[in-house]
């Protein structure tokens, strides 16, 4: 490496490392402040906190890179330029892309460390966020209920709702809601009070949940068939009710325990490949099915989706039907059967129409699931492409950026480089929701926002290498003299 690309080397390498920290310090204090009320007050020790931080900081690494890469092509250009250490470099007959040269080199190997960072290490970093938040969810019952939702106590049968949480470690708890699940696991018992209370015993696998001016309701089972098609069940008001739930099973869970989750943002490429591909079969078979369901109902040939069905009626097609009377349409058709016939053949069509309505509404919802699941895992695959093409292109936006405004230091550059990510970004949150459901195609959702500024550090290289400005004013207010003048001559000939 010569000298002077040596030069350019540790000056990026310098403003490339100071940028990342101040970067991911300030991104690690808005992710404590977005995670302050579920982490503080909750009984959980320092080490818990710090290892939830932990395995964040690879999800933040993900939006501090790209930042991190413009802003310290814009430093270093910028402080080159202002220095008059590139007009020297000009003089001495190189150009910028020779003074880019080892830079390129850099972030293109920058740029594949990103995506093994997004394939390998983020994947894993977001399963063991998510277990920890789980385990802790089990170990700390006050953590595991949200307000608003119903939550779910796993190996005690229980089902928990709460309007409001407040005082000490949000043990005291306001509009309780319980449903108990039997043996079989239908929801036998609901029990409804005002306010409710935990009492932690330390020494006790139990925990003990004390509620206040309530109603408790239960189905109550008969052995008779008879009896139980009349439901009976019993209700008891209370003014308080000690509620004992067994945590032994809980108590032993291990905080550093993986938990196998199928999301795709926890999935390498060949995993999310693979589930691709078994996902789409699998919504085609269910398609398949649904449509031989309703066709069958309906008495539809099955030409498009069964081959055996297919080769079935161009056999059938051979055979001589010259001799049969043709049926001109449906009234000639009904016109030669009995009146009650008639009826029942209308009612027999319209209960047929009925449920296979039926059955499309009920499978919509979930067809419609499918889809976004599809989607996502397409979503996901380009973004880690898309994430490791981000940051080379964006080099090339911020370097002759650099040059153009001849400016280093945190000022300027600071506010360019955070208007150009945060457009970026916004790009990139607008896409990727478009696409997840499925308003556009998510090979676009992931490419768009890297797409848009490639052709912007083009633009800016091209300039930067000519010594134009980020934007001449002269040819525009030329072409507006041009058009005035020849307006002016149309006038007054």
């Amino acid at each position: 490496m010569k000298r002077l690309d040596r030069y350019i080397f540790f000056q990026f390498l310098q403003n490339f490392g100071a940028s990342f920290v101040i970067l991911m310090a300030i991104f690690i204090f808005q992710m404590i402040w977005l995670f302050i009320d579920n982490l503080a007050g909750k009984g959980l020790d320092l080490l818990v906190i710090g290892k939830f931080i932990f395995y964040m900081i690879p999800d933040l690494t993900e939006k501090v890179l790209p930042l991190t890469v413009l802003l310290s092509s814009i430093l270093t250009f910028g402080s080159f330029a202002e220095h008059y250490e590139f007009a020297a470099m000009k003089a001495s007959g190189i150009s910028l892309q020779r003074s880019m040269r080892s830079l390129i080199v850099l972030v293109s190997f920058m740029g594949l460390f990103t995506f093994y960072f997004a394939n390998e290490v983020i994947p894993a970093a977001k399963k063991k966020s998510y277990s920890l938040q789980k385990n802790i969810a089990k170990v700390k019952p006050a953590v595991a209920i949200a307000e608003g939702l119903f939550n779910d106590f796993e190996g005690t049968g229980m089902n928990i709702h709460v309007v409001d949480k407040y005082g000490e470690d949000d043990r005291m708890l306001q509009g309780v809601t319980i449903h108990k699940k039997d043996n079989t696991g239908r929801n036998n018992v609901l029990i409804k009070a005002t306010t409710g209370e935990f009492i932690n015993d330390p020494l006790s696998n139990h925990i003990q949940l004390l509620l206040h001016d309530g109603v408790y309701y239960e189905n109550i089972q008969t052995k008779g068939i008879e009896q139980n098609k009349k439901h009976p069940w019993a209700q008891a008001k209370f003014d308080t009710y000690r509620l004992l739930i067994d945590l032994s099973e809980v108590y032993n869970v291990d905080l550093d325990e993986s938990i196998d989750v199928n999301s795709e943002k926890m999935k390498n490429i060949f995993r999310l490949q693979n589930d691709i591909d078994s996902i789409y079969q699998n919504n085609q078979l269910m398609v398949e099915a649904l449509t031989n369901n309703i066709r069958g109902r309906l008495g539809a040939p099955l030409t498009y989706l069964n081959p055996q069905a297919q080769a079935a009626e161009e056999l059938a097609s051979d055979i001589d039907t010259s001799s049969v009377e043709p049926v001109v349409n449906m009234p000639d058709l009904l016109s030669r059967l009995d009146e009650y016939k008639q009826v029942h053949l209308y009612g027999v069509a319209q209960n047929n129409i009925t449920n296979a309505l039926t059955t499309i509404q009920n499978k919509k919802e979930e067809m419609y699931f499918r889809y976004k699941v599809y989607q996502a895992h397409i979503l996901e695959l380009h973004k880690k492409y898309a994430l490791a093409l981000s940051c080379i292109v964006l080099f090339f936006v911020g370097a002759p950026l650099g040059a153009i405004i001849r400016k280093g230091g945190l000022g300027l550059p600071l506010i360019i480089a955070v208007v150009l990510f945060l457009t970026y970004y916004f790009l990139g949150v607008f896409t990727y929701n478009y696409a997840k459901e499925g308003n556009i195609h998510p090979y676009l959702g992931a490419w768009l926002p890297t797409m848009i500024m490639l052709p912007l550090g083009v633009f800016l290289t091209y300039r930067a290498t000519h010594d134009q400005g980020l934007l001449s004013m002269g040819p525009i207010i030329g072409t507006i003299e041009q058009w005035w003048n020849k307006w002016i001559k149309q006038k007054t000939t």
